[in-house]
């Protein structure tokens, strides 16, 4: 009864669960796009489509339920109308938009998505969330899967060291590990780093519950200088993906502007998250909900970095700091509940983390030594000291702690481990 009742869930959340092989092959479908815009302008442009190999997703999970992120995709079959895939995610361009920059320029991002190789012609239509929180149109494209314009040139080709694999790549989450920076002589120190990073992801909580359920593997592609970019100490080096410090202007962002560059080095492995590992002992890095994460491999707190970040790419968590320098102006709006899962403004917090709050738990909750352990609705997050309020009195995603996700957090990426891997 328990498995009947849980396939009748997955139809209602998914109302193409079980027609993978109706509408798809085992391939994947990659369409690469430019984003153009300033602060309030957003316009999107078609650049190109490319066959890349086995599709690593999930087969049953089709439809995201989660609505997370600033931008999605939704792909129609063509000749039912029929919605038969779509996916939630964030972008470097929707961080940008809020910076001063944005205010005072145009400038254009390239980006790029996937998802299963259809066997009919389809209709992807891209969507962008408003500032109340709204989904707005911004662009569709008409694909035919036979097009002879459809590239099936593989754009670069490494080999693939498997650091930890545990199953099919449709029932485990596939991550894949890129090396910026580390020169043909350093490829033995990246398959340490990658190995080092595996680690930090596997005995972290509540990835350290489903070791089973995660597959690792690192291209090893080679960059002709060591380290990276660092603009404010006038550094510039030659790295395969042209990664930069100074990402917005904020010395500590370490990011990478070239996506396609991203997405041509994972394409060697199956993969669903992508981890850049930079070769560098400076503090910083990145993350972006379903885009990529980044971090330094030798800096002392490599292990907490990379474990926010990747709580941004995979996750879809907020940061839960308030006090520390960044790029951005009125990230969140006050009036709109955020989509992150560990933030809120109190708009509409039933659905978020209220059932896990304890009766006696005071909304907000002061933030004393009373409720150190608690969860309940501290003030002060999301890059803003009132406002905003964050499920415990720190976590990993507020302080330099590693392993330290509050009870919200891991539930959160939980559920998206679960949902990855059905």
């Amino acid at each position: 009864m328990k498995l009947l009742a849980s396939i009748v869930f997955l139809i209602i959340l998914n109302p193409v669960y079980g027609a993978f092989d109706k509408y798809f092959t085992s391939n994947t479908m990659r369409l690469d796009y430019f984003r153009t815009g300033n602060y309030n302008t957003e316009i999107l442009s078609f650049d190109e489509l490319i066959s890349e190999g086995h599709w690593a997703g999930s087969i049953v999970n089709l439809i995201d339920t989660f609505d997370y992120g600033v931008h999605k995709f939704e792909v129609f079959d063509l000749a039912s109308g029929v919605l038969i895939f779509s996916r939630n995610y964030a972008s470097l361009f929707g961080e940008w938009q809020t910076t001063e920059e944005a205010k005072h320029t145009w400038r254009t991002f390239g980006e790029t998505i996937i998802f299963p190789f259809p066997k009919e012609k389809v209709v992807v239509a891209f969507f962008s969330r408003a500032r109340k929180g709204n989904w707005e149109k911004r662009f569709d494209y008409t694909i035919d899967p036979t097009s002879i314009f459809v590239s099936k040139e593989a754009k670069t080709v490494f080999p693939v060291l498997d650091i930890h694999v545990k199953g099919g790549t449709n029932s485990c989450l596939d991550v894949v590990f890129l090396p910026e920076g580390y020169t043909d002589t350093e490829m033995e120190k990246f398959k340490n780093d990658s190995r080092r990073f595996a680690d930090f992801l596997l005995k972290s909580k509540p990835f350290s519950g489903s070791p089973d359920k995660i597959n690792i593997r690192a291209v090893l592609a080679s960059s002709l200088e060591s380290g990276t970019d660092i603009p404010g100490n006038n550094t510039w080096k030659q790295t395969a993906m042209n990664s930069s410090f100074y990402t917005f202007g904020s010395e500590r962002y370490l990011m990478t502007m070239d996506v396609k560059s991203v997405r041509n080095l994972a394409a060697n492995a199956p993969y669903e998250q992508i981890v850049i590992i930079v070769n560098s002992p400076k503090y910083g890095g990145g993350g972006i909900y379903n885009y990529y994460s980044v971090a330094t491999s030798d800096n002392p707190v490599a292990d907490y970095v990379f474990i926010h970040e990747f709580g941004h790419a995979f996750g879809a968590l907020g940061d839960e700091y308030y006090s520390s320098e960044v790029a951005y102006l009125d990230y969140y709006d006050l009036a709109v509940e955020p989509w992150e899962p560990n933030l809120t403004t109190l708009v509409d917090f039933n659905r978020k983390w209220k059932d896990m709050v304890n009766s006696k738990t005071p909304i907000p909750t002061p933030a004393d030594n009373k409720f150190e352990c608690s969860v309940g609705a501290f003030e002060g997050g999301g890059y803003t000291a009132q406002g905003v309020f964050r499920p415990s009195l720190d976590c990993t995603m507020k302080s330099l702690k590693y392993n330290a996700f509050c009870p919200v957090c891991q539930r959160a990426l939980t559920r998206m481990l679960e949902f990855c891997t059905q």
